[in-house]
C-alpha cells in the first residue's frame, strides 16, 4: 500500500499542475501582488524579470513551517538537495552539484555557496538559522560573475529584516515534542535623525530525536543554538548611506545519530558533539557619484571555532557483555577541531539607467579579494590502531576583476555579458612534515539574453562557464606515509584535486496569467563539469586507515527541468505545485570497491545526492479575517549517496500544516511536519560497523542518518 501511496504522490505535482491550467474559465477578483526582489543579484532584480532559476521563500514560508534552521526549509525549492552530515543539514547539492559531508578536508568554496546578509558563511552553516528572516533566495546554476568560486553551482541567500524609520518589537516564544522550545526578541526604529538600528536575539533548544541506550539519555543529539543579530543603518545625506551587520552564533549540538540497527537508538558510550561558535562583521558603503553611477564598498570578517567528534564504533563495551563481538570494543573518538577566520572586502561601480528599454544599458565592474585560513586539530585515539593525531594548516587567498554589461536592443529584448578572472593561491602545511602550495587563474563567464513577450511573460536563454579551485586533500596528504602500499600509489597523483569546470546551457520561461491569478516559472538546462571534483573513501584494511579524498579525474554531465506555478483559486485559497526532474552521470571515475575490495571503474552511473524526482505541492487557505491554515507534501526519489559502493537512501515524502491565529498584535502559530511519521534518511554511511557475530560481522551495509520524525508545536508572537 505504502508503494501505491508513494507512486501517487510522485505524479501529484503534474496532476495538480493540470487542474491549474483547468482553472483558466473561473472567475476570481485580480489581485495585485506585492513584487518581489532577488537582492543576489547587482541591481536588485524582480523575480519574474530575473533571467535564471531562482526560487524566493519568504519570512511567512519560514513562519508557517515554524523554520529554525535553512534545512527546514530547502524542501520547497526543486532540484535542491542536503546531506545531515552533522547535526544541521549544512551542506547543499544543487542540480546534483554540492559537498556531502566535511571530516578532515577544508571547505572554503563549496559548490554551493551560503551568505547571511551578505556574510560568507562557508562550513560554519550551522550559523543559518532563520529568526527575523525576510526571505531566503535559492538561484541554481553558477553564479560566477557575482560570486565566483563561492556559487559554483548556486547560491542560498538568507536576507533578514531590515531596521525601519519607526519604532517596531516583538517577543516570540514556542515549544513542541521532544523537549524543543525557543524564544526571542526584536527591537527596531531610529536611533537618531538618519539612523536607524535594529536587534534580534533568539535561542532555540531541543532534545533531538534519538534515544541512547547504552547512557539512558535522549538528549544526545540534541540542539542549543543562540543567534543574535545586529544592523545599523545610516543615511546622513540623499547621496550616501551605510550599513554594518553583525552576526554571533553559538551552538553546543550533540551529534550521537548512528545506530547499528538503523533506527533512532544508539549504544554508543562517547557520545559525540558538534559545537560551533561563529562572530560576524560586515561593513557597506554605498555613494550616489552622479545620476547614472553609484560605488559600492563592502567589507566583512569571520571568525569561527568549529569541534566536531563522534564514537568511532557506536558501542559502549555492555554491549558487547549483552553480544559477542568481534574482537571486542574500541575506545576511539575521532575529533575535528577547527578554527577559520576569513576577511574579504569589495569595491564595486555601478552605472547606467533605471530600465533597459531600446538603446538604454546598465554596467558593473568590480574588485574582489578574500583571504581564509583554517587550523585543524586532528584526533583518533584507538584501541585497535594506536594514538593518531595530526595538525594542519591551509592558508587560501583569491583577488578578482569582473564586470558586467547588459544592453537593450529593443523595449522587449535585452543581452548581457558578464566575466570574472579570478586568481586564486593556496598554502598547506602539517605537523607529518607534508607541504604543498599552489596558484592557479580562474575564468567565469556568462552570456544571457532575455525577450518580454506582449502578455508580459519573459523569456530568457542563458549560457555559463564557471571554474572552482583545486586544493589540497588533506587527509591523504596527513596520513600517506602510512598506507598500505597499493593505496599510496593510488593515491600519489590525487593529493591534489584539479580545479572544476561548468559550463551551464539554460532556457527558462516565466508568466503572470489569468489576471494576474497564476504565475509559472520553468526552466530546463544542461550542465556539462570537466573534472568534476567527486567526493569518494577509501578503506586501508592493512592499515586501519579511512582515507577520504575529492577526485578530480572524471567528467559528468547533469540536465534536467524545474517548474514552479502558484495559483489563486479564489481570494481566500491559494495552491502551488513545483516539480523538478534531474538525471546526472559520471564519466569514469576509478575508485576503491568495498564490497569487491579491489579498484574498479564507475561509469554511467548517477552522481550522489542526485535524486531523479523531487516535488513540493500544496495549499494555503485564509478561512476567516484571523485564521489561516497550510497543508503540503514534500518528497524526492531515491539516490547513491557514494562512489565507493553502491548503496542507495530511499525516497520519502513528507506532509506539513499548520494553522495560524493572527490580529494586529498577537498571533499564535500550531504547527506540524512529517504529520504522517515517514521513516526516512537525510544521510549515508556504507561499511562493516556491526562487531555481533550473529549480525554476520562487519559485513558492509547501508547506515542512515534518520531525519525528524513527526514533529509538533505552538509558536506565539507578540508585537509591541
Amino acid at each position: 500500500m505504502k508503494h501505491s501511496i508513494r507512486a501517487l504522490l510522485a505524479y501529484l505535482p503534474t496532476a495538480v499542475l493540470i487542474a491549474l491550467a483547468s482553472l483558466g474559465a473561473m472567475a476570481a477578483e485580480k489581485v495585485i501582488e506585492e513584487e518581489i526582489i532577488v537582492t543576489a543579484s547587482f541591481h536588485g532584480t524582480a523575480l519574474m524579470d530575473e533571467p535564471g532559476s531562482v526560487t524566493v521563500l519568504s519570512g511567512g514560508s519560514v513562519a508557517d513551517r515554524a523554520a529554525r534552521h535553512v534545512e527546514e526549509l530547502l524542501g520547497l525549492a526543486p532540484n535542491v538537495g542536503w546531506s545531515t552530515g552533522a547535526s544541521r543539514s549544512r551542506f547543499v547539492q544543487v542540480r546534483g552539484i554540492g559537498d556531502l559531508e566535511q571530516y578532515s578536508e577544508p571547505k572554503y568554496y563549496p559548490a554551493v555557496g551560503l551568505t547571511v546578509d551578505g556574510l560568507e558563511v562557508g562550513s560554519a552553516a550551522n550559523a543559518a538559522t532563520l529568526f527575523d528572516v525576510a526571505q531566503v533566495e535559492v538561484l541554481r546554476g553558477p553564479q560566477g560573475t557575482r560570486f565566483g568560486a563561492s556559487a559554483h553551482a548556486g547560491l542560498i541567500n538568507i536576507r533578514t529584516h531590515e531596521p525601519t524609520e519607526t519604532f517596531e518589537g516583538a517577543l516570540s516564544a514556542g515549544v513542541g515534542n521532544r523537549g524543543a522550545r525557543h524564544w526571542g526578541g526584536i527591537l527596531s526604529g531610529p536611533l537618531g535623525e538618519a539612523l536607524q538600528g535594529r536587534i534580534a536575539i533568539q535561542r532555540n533548544v531541543g532534545d533531538g530525536h534519538f534515544q541512547n541506550a547504552a547512557l539512558d539519555r535522549d538528549d544526545l543529539a540534541g540542539f542549543d543554538e543562540r543567534t543574535a543579530r545586529a544592523k545599523l543603518r545610516w543615511r546622513p545625506n540623499e547621496r550616501s548611506r551605510y550599513g554594518l551587520n553583525l552576526m554571533a552564533f553559538d551552538s553546543d549540538n550533540g551529534y550521537d545519530v548512528w545506530s547499528l540497527d538503523n533506527d533512532r537508538t544508539t549504544q554508543s558510550d562517547e557520545p559525540g558533539i558538534d559545537r560551533q561558535e561563529v562572530l560576524g562583521l560586515n561593513l557597506t558603503g554605498d555613494w550616489q557619484l552622479n545620476d547614472r553611477y553609484s560605488l559600492r564598498a563592502l567589507a566583512s570578517r569571520s571568525d569561527a571555532d568549529l569541534l566536531h567528534s563522534y564514537d568511532v564504533d557506536w558501542i559502549s563495551p555492555d554491549f558487547c557483555v549483552a553480544f559477542t563481538c568481534s574482537f571486542g570494543h574500541d575506545t576511539a573518538t575521532e575529533s575535528f577541531d577547527r578554527s577559520q577566520d576569513q576577511t574579504s572586502v569589495e569595491l564595486r561601480l555601478l552605472g547606467g539607467g533605471r530600465s533597459l528599454d531600446a538603446g538604454q544599458w546598465q554596467q558593473v565592474a568590480g574588485l574582489y579579494f578574500k583571504a581564509t585560513n583554517e587550523e585543524l586539530r586532528y584526533a583518533y585515539p584507538s584501541a585497535w590502531y594506536g594514538d593518531y593525531a595530526v595538525a594542519t594548516d591551509y592558508e587560501t587567498s583569491h583577488a578578482a576583476a569582473y564586470g558586467e554589461l547588459e544592453f537593450g536592443l529593443s523595449d522587449r529584448l535585452s543581452f548581457s555579458l558578464g566575466a570574472r578572472l579570478e586568481a586564486f593561491e593556496d598554502d598547506y602545511g602539517d605537523s607529518n612534515g607534508v607541504t604543498h602550495d599552489n596558484s592557479e587563474t580562474l575564468l567565469s563567464a556568462e552570456l544571457r539574453t532575455k525577450y518580454r513577450l506582449g502578455n508580459g511573460g519573459l523569456l530568457y536563454a542563458s549560457v555559463a562557464a564557471a571554474e572552482k579551485p583545486g586544493g589540497v586533500n588533506v587527509s591523504a596528504s596527513s596520513q600517506l606515509a602510512l598506507m598500505s602500499t597499493a593505496f599510496q600509489n593510488f593515491m600519489a597523483s590525487k593529493i591534489r584535486f584539479g580545479s572544476e569546470r561548468l559550463v551551464n546551457k539554460e532556457v527558462g520561461y516565466k508568466t503572470v496569467a489569468l489576471a494576474s491569478r497564476l504565475s509559472v516559472r520553468a526552466a530546463a538546462f544542461h550542465t556539462a563539469r570537466s573534472n568534476a571534483q567527486l567526493e569518494s573513501w577509501m578503506w586501508d584494511d592493512a592499515a586501519g586507515l579511512w582515507i577520504g579524498y575529492l577526485d578530480s579525474t572524471s567528467d559528468g554531465e547533469n540536465y534536467g527541468v524545474e517548474l514552479e506555478s502558484l495559483l489563486e483559486v479564489t481570494p481566500r485559497l491559494q495552491a502551488f505545485a513545483n516539480l523538478a526532474i534531474l538525471r546526472t552521470e559520471v564519466d569514469d571515475l576509478m575508485t576503491f570497491d568495498l564490497d569487491a575490495f579491489e579498484f574498479q571503474s564507475r561509469s554511467g552511473r548517477d552522481q550522489a545526492k542526485s535524486p531523479r524526482l523531487q516535488y513540493a505541492a500544496g495549499l494555503n487557505a485564509t478561512l476567516s479575517a484571523n485564521l489561516s491554515a497550510s497543508v503540503n507534501v514534500e518528497g524526492r526519489g531515491g539516490s547513491f549517496y557514494g562512489y565507493y559502493h553502491d548503496g542507495r537512501l530511499g525516497g520519502y515524502d513528507l506532509v506539513n500544516a499548520n494553522v495560524r491565529w493572527t490580529t494586529e498584535r498577537f498571533s499564535l502559530n500550531i504547527w506540524a511536519r512529517n504529520l504522517a511519521d515517514e521513516k526516512y534518511a537525510t544521510h549515508g554511511l556504507y561499511f562493516g560497523a556491526d562487531p555481533r557475530d550473529d549480525f554476520g560481522f562487519w559485513s558492509n551495509r547501508t547506515y542512515e542518518q534518520r531525519g525528524a520524525p513527526r514533529s509538533f508545536g505552538v509558536d506565539a508572537e507578540l508585537r509591541l
